[in-house]
């Protein structure tokens, strides 16, 4: 029941994913090695690997309960006083959507082996200097153009799976999973309001996603979830509690990687300037696939997201981000020493290259660095839209992901009024999710919806 990828690939990432808890995994690679192709050696391994315990020198402590995970945050403002009217909180909802579709839609094309990784020894931020370089697009002023003379000159190449996402084609935001999930947690706040936990989260992804739509931990969470719960009977079982983990960390090598950050954002509108109940929110959802560090990247994400309606200072949105996930993480450290680069940083291509060096350790697509990426972005960018959602593209890594979440941070800080009209224009308005009713649906509606929910919470918290 490999899911995602080969038993090989998910035993050499879980060998990677424990070293990375802080397990030792001296001799792993050798058994790996000698495993060869034989799935009983294979799953011995596996088995082996996750018996392992936590080295007692390990500097990190790092839970996965939310009553844990509180307890080793910081001081903070859980929730922040406003006062908007209903055309001023309107603004913003829409400005939050439309950023989170820019940024996404710029990075989309890029979303390649040559950023995520690099190619022929140059990093991916150097890679995709290159590709606008030879584009006659630089520095950064528009979306991905579709042809460059980097294509011959160094071989590099755009993703196959994005056609209405260049600069020569885009018309509107193309479908994505970063703007499914965002679609998915709005859906859920109008179903559910705040009364959903991690097993309501399997039954929304089995109703409204296809297999094919995930990737990574949330496939390895789709598959497990199958195994634990009635099609017909949508009844949480009582044991839920033991269950939960099975589908979370089964052959799950992906459980600290992105997947649950980029999921942040529907929930998050729903509690604008509400960063507790936002970390909250997206620890439920997080808790279904991911944990520790993989759960952090959504509660730092919404947090930020929920702050960033009300708080106009960037370096104070990532602080309280900061403040809903536990000091003694890996996360926590990664982040604090992001925003020190970017308050060292004298220009773009300085701050994404010590990013990329300090934590290229990581896969590209984990949590840690692109959070890393996100929070050095935005203190580094201050108030400037443009320069945010370009420079956290231009870093590399998942360039998508890390787009939208700025984008949407920052649109949901200036409002729709306030964006660059050269960048949301070619959007008309319009995503495409692949999800029935949303396909295509205007983003204007679903902004809208958005505040609706952001009220109908509210008034649910006032009547608790």
């Amino acid at each position: 029941m490999a899911g995602w990828d080969k038993l090989q690939e998910i035993v050499r990432f879980e060998i990677i994913q424990r070293g990375e808890e802080g397990c030792n995994v001296d001799g792993f690679a050798e058994k790996l090695a000698a495993a060869g192709e034989s799935h009983e050696a294979l799953m011995e391994i596996y088995n082996e690997l996750s018996a392992l315990e936590v080295r007692a020198d390990f500097p990190y402590e790092e839970p996965s309960d939310l009553e844990s995970i509180r307890r080793l945050r910081p001081e903070g403002p859980r929730t922040l006083a406003v006062n908007l009217t209903d055309e001023q909180w309107m603004d913003k909802f829409y400005g939050a959507w439309l950023g989170r579709s820019v940024g996404c839609a710029l990075g989309k094309p890029v979303e390649y082996w040559d950023y995520l990784y690099g190619k022929d020894g140059r990093p991916g931020w150097e890679n995709i200097e290159l590709w606008f370089r030879g584009a006659d697009a630089w520095p950064i002023k528009g979306y991905t153009p579709g042809e460059s003379t980097a294509r011959e000159q160094y071989g590099l190449g755009l993703n196959d799976w994005s056609p209405m996402s260049t600069s020569e084609t885009i018309q509107y935001m193309e479908s994505d999973d970063d703007i499914r999930y965002t679609v998915l947690g709005l859906l859920l706040l109008e179903q559910k309001g705040l009364a959903f936990d991690s097993w309501d989260i399997g039954k929304l992804w089995h109703k409204n996603l296809t297999y094919s739509q995930v990737c990574t931990a949330e496939t390895q969470s789709y598959l497990n979830f199958a195994h634990e719960t009635s099609h017909l009977n949508g009844d949480k079982p009582d044991d839920w509690a033991v269950r939960q983990e099975r589908v979370r960390m089964h052959m799950n090598p992906y459980r600290e990687w992105i997947g649950a950050q980029i999921r942040a954002d529907g929930l998050a509108y729903g509690a604008a300037g509400k960063p507790e109940l936002a970390a909250e929110l997206g620890w439920r959802d997080a808790s279904f696939s991911h944990v520790k560090n993989g759960i952090y990247g959504e509660m730092f994400v919404a947090a930020m997201i929920a702050a960033a309606f009300v708080e106009k200072d960037s370096k104070r949105i990532v602080e309280i981000g900061l403040s809903e996930i536990p000091a003694t993480s890996r996360l926590a450290d990664d982040v604090r020493k992001a925003v020190a680069i970017a308050e060292e940083a004298s220009s773009d291509r300085e701050l994404v290259s010590r990013i990329w060096e300090a934590f290229s350790h990581y896969d590209a697509v984990h949590t840690n660095n692109n959070a890393a990426l996100v929070a050095a972005v935005l203190v580094y960018a201050g108030d400037d839209f443009e320069k945010a959602v370009t420079t956290a593209v231009y870093g590399g890594m998942d360039t998508d992901c890390n787009g939208a979440t700025v984008g949407s941070i920052m649109g949901a800080k200036h409002g729709a009024a306030a964006l660059p009209k050269s960048w949301i224009e070619p959007l008309n308005d319009t995503l495409y999710a692949e999800l029935s009713g949303f396909h295509p649906i205007a983003i204007s509606k679903v902004a809208r919806r958005s505040y609706e929910v952001f009220r109908k919470i509210e008034a649910e918290i006032i009547h608790s």
